[in-house]
């Protein structure tokens, strides 16, 4: 064989493994791009599809099914746009108030409480809360986890009972057969819709509140001298958990952590004994984490003094049978799914908060 077939050889298969190389790097490339597409997709995709028309932050026709939501006294166009945000009338907030502004003359809107249908466009969702016809007398929806200062003035707006009188009623605890020891309603009041007489007076609207939450424990097998705690636990739950279904695994992550004797470090906990818990904001302040109320479970061990809120059916369910698991940490990763991740390592969870920290960074002004 020649030394010219040789080199010819060599050369051949040099060239050819320089474009197998080239290959594969091509490949690493465009597959790193595709990474990269995905998680940039994954992030901004919703923000590209809006902005491109692929998809709209409102729904289209009437609506189907029924809900209630309450217009307190007061309330702006941006807090009722927001209410029917969180009850699922509107896609977003942000579609309906637009509308609302185009308004000539300015809407107003009545205090009280309307029957409204599930996935709304805005328009129909306007004029079905300026039709007399779905306003409810009497009538209060309560959802989940809010405390009592703010079921009392649901209560108000859509049953008509003076909300003085609701709050005078609320501070004369023990005319309610709470457990001894038990000075606030924070808990009791079960979250439901409730349909009150026209003479139901403030003490009897608040009974039947607490007797609701009363049966609702008994049905879960709650014993009688740990309802004070199981709803503090599931206050917690409601407040942290931003989906239903992860409601069991925040339930595990309080008891392993109150096992393993490590402080529970819940923002809602420490929001809470601020009153900063209703500022719609993930992060909560130095101020509030550092304060030393008996609420605040970044500074003392153990549950906190009482519940945070009044926890519905679902979260109560969660705490009497938490899902197994060796979480101790878990943090919302997707405010507007409530998607949480839950870890058992220091690193997972740092990793879980840069997350977060990515997806506050694509969508300011939505609870970071």
């Amino acid at each position: 064989m020649s030394a010219a077939r040789n080199r010819t050889q060599r050369g051949e298969s040099s060239t050819g493994k320089r474009v197998l190389i080239s290959l594969i790097v091509a490949f690493v490339l465009l597959g790193g791009l595709g990474v990269a597409a995905a998680s940039l997709w994954g992030t901004f995709g919703d923000k590209i599809s809006l902005a491109l028309g692929w998809t709209s932050n409102d729904f289209e026709g009437e609506g189907h099914g029924e809900t209630v939501v309450v217009i307190k006294k007061g309330e702006i166009g941006e807090d009722i746009a927001g209410s029917l945000a969180d009850a699922g009338v509107v896609k977003t907030s942000e579609a309906f108030y637009q509308l609302l502004l185009k308004q000539e003359p300015a809407v107003e809107f009545k205090p009280g409480s309307y029957k409204l249908k599930l996935e709304m466009s805005s328009q129909s969702a306007l004029a079905a809360l300026q039709d007399p016809a779905n306003r409810m007398e009497y009538t209060a929806m309560i959802p989940e986890g809010k405390t009592v200062a703010q079921t009392l003035e649901l209560v108000a707006a859509g049953a008509d009972i003076p909300l003085k009188d609701l709050q005078a009623a609320a501070k004369n605890v023990g005319a309610y057969g709470l457990p001894q020891g038990v000075d606030s309603l924070e808990g009791w009041l079960f979250p439901a819709t409730y349909e009150f007489e026209q003479e139901t007076t403030g003490e009897q609207a608040i009974a039947h509140m607490v007797e609701t939450q009363k049966k609702v424990l008994d049905e879960a097998g709650v014993p009688v001298e740990q309802r004070e705690q199981v709803l503090t636990k599931a206050s917690i739950v409601q407040r942290e958990g931003g989906r239903v279904e992860d409601f069991p695994k925040v339930a595990r992550v309080i008891d392993n952590r109150l096992a393993d004797g490590m402080k529970l470090q819940m923002d809602s906990t420490a929001q809470y004994g601020m009153g900063q818990h209703a500022d719609g904001n993930v992060w909560s302040t130095d101020e509030a984490l550092a304060d030393n109320n008996a609420w605040n479970t970044y500074v003392h061990t153990g549950l906190p003094k009482g519940p945070i809120a009044n926890p519905g059916r679902d979260a109560i369910d969660a705490v009497v049978k938490p899902a197994d698991g060796n979480w101790i940490y878990f943090v919302a990763i997707n405010l507007d799914t409530g998607e949480s991740a839950f870890s058992a390592t220091q690193e997972e969870h740092d990793a879980n908060v840069s997350k977060l920290n990515a997806w506050c960074k694509a969508n300011p002004g939505k609870g970071c």
